[in-house]
C-alpha cells in the first residue's frame, strides 16, 4: 500500500510539544461548549411525535419542510421512509399543542401543499422517558466501547501505548461533541452511531502507529526513542492517505449528495476521521514518548549459558 515512499523520516516529534499544546486548547474549548451551551438532542432523546404519511407519486421535501416551519415547526425532520414516495416526519414537542392534535395539524398543513395528496399511515408518540431510555442506552454504548478498547489496547500493547490511544480516541469523541454543542447541529442517533463509528477507526490508526513503533524498536537499534517515533509515523504515511483519502471521498458524498437524513450523521464522520488522523499520529505518538516508552521494554535479555562443571 506504497504510493509513494519518504527517503528522509519526518522530524513530527521536534515539534510534539506545538502539536499536543493544540490538542488541550482544541479540547478545552470543546469542553467549555459543551457544558455552556449543552447538545442539541434530537426527538429521539427529547420526545416528540412521528409521522408517516404516503404519496402516490414521490413529493418534494423542501416545500413540506417549509410548510411544517410555517405551522411552527421549524425543527421538523422530514425524510424518506423505505421509498420515494413515504415519508417520515419528527415533530418535536409543543406546550401550545395537544400530542393528538399533531397528526391532525400535520395532514393538514401537508394538504396545503402542492402536488399529490398524503395519506396517513400511522402516528407514533415518543414520550421524555422513552427519550431519557435512548440517552442512557447510547451513553452505556458509548461507554462500553471505551471499555473495550481499553482492554484490547491493553492485552495488545504495553500499558503507555495502551493510554496514549485511549486519551488520543477521548480527544476525538469530545472534539465531535464540542463542534456539534458550538454550532448547535442537532445530535440523533446516527450521530451517535457516527461517533461509536470514529472510534473503532482512530484506533484503528493508532494500532497502526505503534505496531511500526514496536518493529522498528526491535530492528534499528541505534535509533532514539524520538527517531524510532518519526520512522514509524513516517513509513505508515502511504497508508494512511490511502486508507483515510478513500474513506473520506465515500463520507464526503454522502455529505454532499446524501440529502438532510444523512447530513450530520456525515459530517460527525468528517469532523471524526480529520481528527482521528491526527490524533492518532500527533498527539498518541508523543504521549508515548512522554510516557517513557524505550527499547528495553520491547527486547528480552539474553540468558547466559552456565557453563558445565567438570
Amino acid at each position: 500500500m506504497e504510493f509513494f515512499r519518504i527517503k528522509k523520516d519526518i522530524p513530527f516529534m521536534r515539534h510534539a510539544l506545538v502539536f499536543n499544546v493544540i490538542s488541550l486548547l482544541t479540547f478545552a474549548l470543546a469542553v467549555f461548549f459543551l457544558l455552556t451551551r449543552g447538545l442539541h438532542l434530537s426527538v429521539e432523546f427529547t420526545g416528540g411525535t412521528l409521522v408517516e404519511v404516503s404519496y402516490a407519486q414521490a413529493p418534494q421535501l423542501e416545500p413540506i419542510r417549509e410548510a411544517l416551519a410555517g405551522s411552527g415547526y421549524p425543527d421538523a425532520q422530514v425524510q424518506n421512509f423505505g421509498s420515494a414516495r413515504d415519508l417520515l416526519i419528527r415533530l418535536p414537542n409543543r406546550e401550545d399543542l395537544e400530542t393528538s392534535r399533531v397528526s391532525e395539524t400535520v395532514m393538514n398543513t401537508l394538504q396545503q401543499v402542492g402536488g399529490p395528496a398524503p395519506e396517513l399511515r400511522r402516528v407514533e408518540f415518543v414520550g421524555p422517558q422513552v427519550g431519557k431510555e435512548l440517552a442512557a442506552d447510547g451513553s452505556m454504548a458509548l461507554l462500553l466501547v471505551i471499555v473495550g478498547i481499553m482492554i484490547y489496547l491493553a492485552l495488545r500493547f504495553e500499558w503507555r501505548f495502551a493510554v496514549s490511544a485511549i486519551i488520543a480516541n477521548l480527544h476525538d469523541v469530545i472534539i465531535i461533541l464540542g463542534f456539534f454543542a458550538f454550532f448547535q447541529w442537532e445530535f440523533s442517533l446516527p450521530v451517535l452511531a457516527a461517533v461509536l463509528a470514529v472510534l473503532g477507526y482512530s484506533v484503528n490508526e493508532s494500532v497502526v502507529v505503534f505496531d511500526r513503533v514496536r518493529e522498528t524498536f526491535k530492528k534499528k537499534r541505534h535509533m532514539t526513542t524520538p527517531q524510532v517515533l518519526d520512522h514509524a509515523i513516517t513509513s505508515t504515511i502511504s497508508r494512511t492517505v490511502i486508507t483515510h483519502g478513500s474513506t473520506q471521498v465515500m463520507v464526503l458524498s454522502m455529505l454532499l449528495f446524501g440529502g438532510e437524513t444523512l447530513y450530520y450523521f456525515a459530517l460527525a464522520l468528517t469532523i471524526g476521521i480529520c481528527f482521528g488522523i491526527y490524533s492518532s499520529v500527533l498527539v498518541a505518538s508523543p504521549l508515548v514518548m512522554w510516557l517513557g516508552v524505550s527499547r528495553e521494554q520491547f527486547i528480552k535479555p539474553k540468558k547466559e549459558k552456565e557453563e558445565a562443571v567438570v
